[in-house]
């Protein structure tokens, strides 16, 4: 366990500047096409409403976020232009190290969250991007959090620590 008074704890737990919702997609069916919106609600029960994960018994994973600095990373590991919709994540956020939120909870619009974990790649990424896509997402998945206060989320809003 960390010394909370350690120099090293400071700086984990330092401010952060906001993070800003660039993008959000749901993913009405499994595998099915994502749905690009400019607004969704989150529920502390399902999470996203309209997602095919909404269900209360994925209570550690409500919603994923990823960084669109990771998105551009991995476009980059594979020479190819890589969008939101074929990594399948819920909201994109612009400006924020989202692992730095790590047991921490953060306002995302007019809901509350917390980060549960990291969102690792599945072998669809290898379907979707060709051979190294599973390892160009390693590390760059984003993570995955869990509503404790539900509200809207919209475009531009922004991401704080709570």
């Amino acid at each position: 366990m960390l010394n909370p008074k350690s120099p090293l704890a400071e700086l984990l737990n330092a401010g952060m500047r906001p993070g800003v919702v660039e993008w959000i997609g749901v993913r009405p069916q499994r595998r099915g096409p994502v749905s690009v919106v400019d607004r969704v609600v989150l529920d502390t029960k399902t999470g996203v409403i309209g997602d095919h994960y909404s269900n209360p018994k994925r209570g550690t994973r409500h919603v994923t976020l990823i960084q669109s600095e990771d998105i551009a990373a991995i476009a980059s590991y594979l020479d190819q232009d890589v969008t939101p919709e074929q990594l399948r994540r819920n909201i994109v956020i612009r400006g924020l190290n989202l692992l730095a939120l790590k047991d921490k909870r953060f306002r995302l619009g007019e809901a509350l969250l917390e980060m549960t974990g990291e969102c690792h790649p599945c072998s669809r990424m290898e379907e979707t991007f060709g051979t190294g896509g599973y390892n160009a997402v390693r590390g760059h998945g984003g993570i995955t959090a869990r509503v404790l206060e539900g509200g809207v989320v919209r475009l531009g809003d922004y991401l704080t620590v709570a």
